[in-house]
Formats: structure tokens, sequence, C-alpha cells
């Protein structure tokens, strides 16, 4: 399970980084906070995971992908969870863990998704069920547990972050991405729903939603790649994580129950055949 030992570690040479020849300590701009994130090995959850741990939060994170998990842990001191997010037990479990370990979670990102672009008739009732299971119904999980929690403190806790990978497949499509679409359509309107349920709670609740985001082999995209972006180029992981440390800042409570998009501007630009 998670090793608290490197997440120590690790803060101690980020301390260590902080304070100054002199012995005077920089504070960081933002409270520390505890953080949560579902599918953080790879790509867009291996950003998050960085993002949030060099911005100086602890940092929990959980992945089916046990090599990955385990290597980005001992590279960050981010806590790492071998879990599959199908397994409601197993994901509560992990939550009740950092319950117990933390006191409480500052921040939940849902970042955890599959995808499996097929037709539609060779679609199974099965693989559509595994998609919404890992994308959609891990999210529910996640929320529900943080909101049991939070109703059980005896002092309240006055913050509170919810954010939600969501993508641009969740109002435009390709052929074949029924599943992956419904999945994410579903994390858009959970959001909402969320966030008016949570707010006793003290959370706010938001979803990301990205467009091309390409997760390796950055160097090997074609220039029309790129240039059909209004942005001039390709979205990379990175530009996801800063939004989201962006949604967890203190100030920032007043964004709720939205959708925030970052595609470089392609779903603003008209195009036709």
């Amino acid at each position: 399970m998670a090793d608290n030992y490197l997440e120590k570690k690790f803060d101690e040479y980020q301390q260590r980084k902080r304070t100054s020849p002199k012995g005077r300590t920089s504070l960081p701009s933002q409270p520390m906070r505890r953080v949560f994130i579902t599918g953080g090995a790879n790509g867009i959850g291996q950003a998050l995971v960085r993002a949030f741990r060099s911005a100086g939060h602890r940092v929990a994170f959980c992945d089916v992908d046990e090599t990955k998990g385990k290597e980005l842990s001992l590279r960050t001191g981010a806590s790492f969870y071998p879990v599959d997010v199908r397994e409601a037990n197993r994901l509560e479990a992990c939550m009740d863990q950092l319950f117990e370990d933390w006191g409480d979670l500052d921040v939940l990102i849902n970042n955890v998704g599959v995808s499996d672009f097929k037709p539609l008739t060779a679609c199974s009732v099965e693989e559509f069920d595994r998609i919404l299971s890992v994308n959609l119904r891990s999210a529910f999980i996640t929320a529900r547990r943080l909101a049991q929690h939070r109703e059980q403190l005896t002092a309240p806790n006055p913050f509170g972050r919810i954010i939600n990978l969501c993508s641009t497949r969740y109002l435009m499509s390709e052929p074949g991405t029924e599943a992956y679409a419904a999945s994410k359509g579903g994390i858009y309107s959970l959001t909402h729903a969320l966030a008016i349920s949570l707010a006793p709670y003290h959370i706010t609740v938001n979803c990301i939603s990205p467009g091309w985001i390409q997760n390796q082999g950055y160097a090997s995209l074609r220039p029309e790649d790129h240039a059909q972006h209004p942005s001039g180029r390709v979205g990379k992981p990175k530009d996801v994580a800063r939004l989201a440390l962006f949604l967890t800042q203190t100030e920032n409570d007043f964004i709720n129950g939205e959708n925030l998009t970052i595609d470089g501007g392609m779903t603003k630009k008209m195009i036709y055949d």
C-alpha cells in the first residue's frame, strides 16, 4: 500500500529547498492541501501528481498500473495505492485509510478514465458497462465517500475541492465512441449535481474537459496537428495540471458546478468538410 516514509522524506527535501542560505523559510503562497487523485500513474494523472507535489501538497494516488505507480511514488514522494476503481470496496478502503492517516481530504481529483473506441455493432454490453464503471461510477463512489466522512466530522473543514476529468467528447463525437462519450456526458451532469449536494460540506465541484492532450511522443506530432488548433499547438498533460492547481486555490471558491474546456480553442472552431 502507501509508503509514508517516502512521503515524509520528500517533504523534508522540499522544505530544505525552500530554506534560504540565511535560514529563513519561504512559505508557499497557498496552504498545504491533502490531495487524492484516481488514475495517477500515467498521462494527465501523472502530471497532476507531479504538479501538486511540486506545489508542496500531500498527495496520494491510486492506479491499476503497479509498476508505474510505484515508480512515480519513489520519484515524487506521493503515496501510491494499487486499486482497480471498479472494486468499490477497495476504492472506499483506500479513502478510509487516507482519512485515518490524514484526518480528511481537501482535494479529490477523479481523473481515472479508459476508452475503447470500436464500431457500435462490435461494442458489447459488458464493454459499455466496464467503461462507465471506471470513468463515471468511480467518481460517484469517491464523492459519496468524502461526503459521508465530512458528515461525521466534529469540526467542519471549511475547504474542499472536487475536480472531475471530463472531455470535449461530452458534446462532440466520432463514430464508435458511444461508451466513452456516455461516460463523459455523465461526468458533466454528475459535476453540477454534486456541486449542489456538497455545498453544505464547503466543497466546490468542477470538471475539466480536455481536448487533444498528447501524453507521449509529443515531438513526433506533425506541423498540421499543431496548426489546426487556434492556440497553435496540441495540448500537454501539464496544461490540465495547471488548471487543476488554479481551481484548488483558496480564493477560487466562486467557481462552482462548472465545466472548463481546455482544448486550444478547437470546440470554438467552425469546421466543414
